[in-house]
């Protein structure tokens, strides 16, 4: 008996082994405890924020959609072990019989047909030999099958144990993700209404106010074409305005970045790509047709018809310098821009940025040859020319035109990450790897005050007004008509209010003012090009704002001409 048992262990060892299914290991339950411990305290953090924060609450949920994927296999594998399971008693039913038998015929074989029973009924010698190797292959296999069954058995009992506790311990896991999932969506719900609540009162912003914001980014003159001789920006941070603490908010591109980025394209010439790899980062869903008829004329605002080919040798959008591969891409995108725009020739259009900027005098040299080099080539969707939009700079950023305000959506615009990886991942992305990197509008701040070394820097105090309007603005929007410029007549025709009186409103309507600013921060959507909100630390406390909030108000009430012109912004602080 002490050899069939010391089988039967090293029968059991070995089972173990070959009966291989999946399996989830406590190690790896506890890892997901672990990540919903994490996910606890960073829902915790964003519940005691100000205002939740809509990017914080995004990384959340991916998180949860993780955990919640990685239950979802646990709960599969533990279905096909718990099925295994069962399958192996089903067939252990059959095996009992079997097992029943053997045993007793084992047993009565090992009595009854002893070698000594054995000699005494047999005289030959050589019959005898031959029933006892009989008699022990008979009963080895007997052996066999005892100890196969018994060893599953064991192995099945182990498992149904193991599985018990696993299955207890999972459901305790799927409750607990249960609560985080309704904690975390009643945030979401939360955050989604404050959003909602920020949006109204975006909304709620006057004609007359919507109209002085674009007046004021009308005066800045900001360039649509990389030809532009001057610069309407200046990047600040060499400069030096006499006062300290000082903060600036800097914008990344121009507000138009739909279509061809022209300092991208001259980026990514330079990087090695062809005129038509650059046009299909910028645009989508559109034929390059390469033999466009030439016999089109196109009518021009006060210079009478040029033919489409001569027309567009007068267009001044891009500097010569740039790599001959850009040019090539430049010209079929004014050529198809100009057929679009005047219906294959049906219409007129006019000769500023408006348009695109027109010359009576051929610009030759590198501009004619490349558009002598893309002679007929137009870009075209169900055999008619795409209205083919460009500007100066992207800022790292390509955007269809349903992003843009006020535009309509098109189908051969598209939504880009204009970097040589096609990603980013922060600001630090965008200055080591956007194609436009270059560009003298890729990150600056934008507007100047002549008694301050002609720079956008703004004083600590004046960043505290700016936090201070938009708190008063949202305590009470019947004083939005008094929250203008204090540098500027005020354009309601009402007195404006100016810093002491802003901050003696909100103190009489049980708000804190801020009277100086110790720290800005910015969170961004890097996938979408976008600031999210702003959040600010000062004398008066903690604040957070929506990107598009903060922007309009300071646009509003920030002096001279300094103004944020684009979604993506970040702040500078020295």
């Amino acid at each position: 008996m002490g050899r069939f048992f010391l089988l039967l262990l090293v029968g059991i060892l070995f089972a173990f082994k070959l009966f291989v299914v999946p399996q989830v290991f406590s190690d790896e339950l506890d890892d997901i405890n672990k990540k919903l411990t994490e996910l606890q305290a960073a829902l915790s953090a964003s519940q005691k924020a100000t205002a939740p924060l809509e990017s914080q609450l995004n990384s959340l949920q991916k998180q949860l959609t993780g955990i919640e994927n990685q239950v979802a296999a646990i709960e599969r594998d533990l279905a096909e072990k718990k099925k295994f399971i069962e399958q192996g008693y089903q067939e252990l039913e059959e095996s009992k019989i079997i097992f029943n038998k053997t045993v007793r015929d084992y047993y009565i074989k090992s009595y009854f047909l002893s070698p000594l029973l054995v000699f005494i009924s047999q005289a030959d010698a050589a019959e005898m030999t031959r029933i006892i190797i009989y008699q022990k292959r008979d009963a080895d296999r007997d052996k066999e099958t005892i100890t196969s069954i018994a060893l599953k058995i064991v192995d099945l009992e182990t498992r149904k144990a193991k599985l018990e506790e696993e299955e207890i311990k999972f459901a305790s896991i799927k409750e607990r993700l249960a609560q985080e999932k309704g904690e975390i969506e009643k945030v979401v719900k939360g955050a989604k209404a404050y959003q909602a609540t920020l949006s109204s009162e975006i909304a709620k912003l006057s004609a007359r106010q919507k109209e002085i914001l674009g007046q004021r980014l009308a005066a800045l003159n900001i360039p649509r074409s990389a030809a532009t001789a001057a610069p309407a920006c200046v990047d600040d941070r060499t400069r030096d305005p006499g006062f300290s603490p000082r903060i600036a908010f800097f914008t990344y591109g121009v507000p138009n970045r739909t279509g061809l980025n022209q300092y991208g394209a001259d980026g990514r010439a330079r990087a090695g790509q062809s005129a038509e790899q650059i046009l299909e980062a910028y645009y989508v869903n559109y034929e390059l047709k390469k033999d466009y008829s030439q016999d089109i004329n196109i009518n021009v605002e006060g210079y009478g018809s040029y033919n489409i080919e001569e027309y567009v040798k007068r267009i001044y959008e891009m500097p010569s310098s740039f790599a001959m591969e850009a040019l090539k891409a430049q010209a079929v995108a004014a050529r198809s821009y100009a057929l679009s725009y005047t219906n294959n020739g049906a219409g007129s259009i006019c000769t500023t940025q408006s348009c695109q900027v027109f010359k009576p005098e051929p610009k030759g040299g590198a501009w004619e040859e490349a558009v002598n080099s893309t002679r007929g080539w137009v870009m075209v969707q169900g055999g008619s020319p795409i209205k083919a939009w460009y500007s100066s700079t992207h800022g790292g950023y390509i955007l269809s035109t349903s992003e843009l305000p006020g535009w309509s959506a098109t189908s051969w615009t598209k939504h880009a990450i204009d970097t040589t990886t096609g990603a980013a991942s922060g600001f630090s992305d965008l200055f080591s790897n956007a194609y436009d990197r270059e560009s003298p509008w890729f990150y600056c701040d934008w507007g100047s005050r002549s008694e301050y070394n002609k720079t956008a820097w703004l004083k600590s105090s004046e960043v505290a007004d700016i936090m201070n309007v938009i708190l008063l603005a949202k305590a009470d929007s019947s004083a939005g008509e008094h929250l203008y410029q204090t540098d500027k007549p005020n354009p309601a025709g009402t007195d404006t209010w100016d810093e002491a009186r802003v901050r003696q409103e909100l103190s009489n309507r049980g708000v804190t003012p801020f009277s100086n600013i110790s720290d800005v921060s910015i969170g961004a959507d890097f996938s979408a090009g976008r600031t999210t909100s702003v959040g600010i630390l000062g004398d008066g406390g903690s604040q957070s704002f929506s990107g598009d909030e903060f922007k309009n108000w300071f646009n509003l009430r920030a002096p001279a001409n300094i103004q944020i012109v684009g979604p993506l912004f970040n702040v500078e602080r020295q």
